[in-house]
């Protein structure tokens, strides 16, 4: 196997509708997909592509793809990527274990395994499973609207379009039961509060959320990793999901052992070698695993693949916004709430050039 010639990346900004205000879980109006594209390329000529999470720090994520992760793996033939992921992980601890750091080393972990699938002639999830599904059931990840007729509004159209779950981002009792009567009492629902809940609010809380036949409650309370409290409000009465703002194999140890449902993303959790890692500790444990996967780029096409490492229960969560532009070409879309996993070499995953050209970061990099 040859070496790793370069790592380069490119931030791609891509505008999105979604009905609302774009308001309530970011620092500023979310109405832009940031994707920070990870592209390495191998002294023989093959190429691997991966995303790092990028939302509101897109910059700030590639300069560590440049300045911390590329020295650790160009020059080498990396043929054992976990192994890799672990000394990298230990060769840049001083720089934390969470955040920035882990976000970019995702990115160039996806790369890798896109390398090493496409080089075996096979798609990512034939390397994870003999028998990789076809195909995976997928929920509308609503925005937070922070109104009850929009919540239902686009809660119901979801299941007109043949969603059989769909998850909410709301924190008031009246958008979620307005959701939950458009859906009927049927498909399933959950509920993200990112965190926005104290430790009584959630327990005031929970009455409407079995009312409301909730599937799961998502990081009701700040910290996300208090597990502790997650578990104690999950002992009233409601299932419990977190981990998507969660870093490493390590952390994700207590929330397996603690909530229902373990949440990795992968381009935040340290790339496909840590997910396939937090899935098998999970498969062992009896829980199932819901991904974060709120992307278009490789993030989602690897998150897909992934699919072929999990139960037949898990999830995908389809961000239920409409893109000016898909980043990448024949990006698999939801019909009647199952995506299809991609087809090709790899993550299945091949940029649109005119699309990555349209809608670059011509700031980066830097001149």
């Amino acid at each position: 196997m040859a070496p790793i010639k370069s790592i380069t990346t490119t931030i791609v900004r891509i505008p999105f509708e979604d009905g609302g205000r774009g308001e309530g879980i970011t620092p500023t109006r979310w109405h832009i997909l940031d994707n920070v594209l990870v592209r390495i390329e191998d002294e023989d000529g093959n190429v691997g592509w991966g995303e790092a999470f990028g939302y509101f720090c897109a910059r700030a994520v590639a300069a560590a793809v440049q300045d911390m992760i590329a020295p650790q793996a160009i020059g080498r033939d990396i043929a054992d990527i976990p192994a890799w992921n672990r000394a990298t992980q230990q060769a840049l601890h001083l720089f934390g274990r969470y955040g920035i750091t882990i976000f970019a080393l995702s990115g160039v972990d996806i790369a890798l395994w896109d390398l090493k699938a496409k080089r075996a002639g096979k798609r990512l999830a034939e390397l994870i499973s003999a028998t990789p599904p076809q195909s995976v059931t997928a929920y509308a990840s609503l925005v937070a609207y922070r109104d009850a007729e929009l919540a239902a509004h686009y809660a119901g159209e979801a299941v007109a379009r043949g969603y059989d779950h769909v998850k909410l981002h709301e924190i008031a009792a009246e958008p979620i039961r307005a959701a939950r009567a458009a859906m009927g009492k049927g498909p399933g629902l959950a509920v993200d509060v990112n965190c926005n809940w104290s430790r009584a609010e959630a327990s005031a809380m929970v009455p409407v959320l079995r009312e409301a036949e909730v599937m799961w409650l998502e990081e009701p309370v700040f910290p996300p990793e208090d597990v502790a409290t997650l578990s104690a409000i999950q002992a009233e009465g409601v299932a419990v999901g977190a981990g998507e703002n969660a870093c490493t194999a390590f952390a994700f140890e207590a929330l397996i052992d603690g909530i229902a449902f373990p949440q990795p993303s992968v381009t935040k959790v340290g790339g496909i070698s840590v997910f396939i890692d937090i899935a098998e500790r999970a498969r062992a444990a009896g829980r199932v695993l819901m991904p974060h996967s709120p992307y278009f780029g490789p993030g989602y096409f690897a998150t897909l693949n992934l699919f072929a490492a999990l139960p037949q229960e898990a999830l995908f969560e389809y961000l239920y916004v409409t893109p000016e532009a898909f980043i990448g070409r024949d990006t698999p879309q939801p019909q009647a709430g199952r995506i299809a996993l991609p087809a090709g070499p790899g993550l299945g995953f091949v940029p649109d050039d005119a699309v990555v050209e349209k809608y670059r970061d011509r700031a980066w990099p830097p001149r």
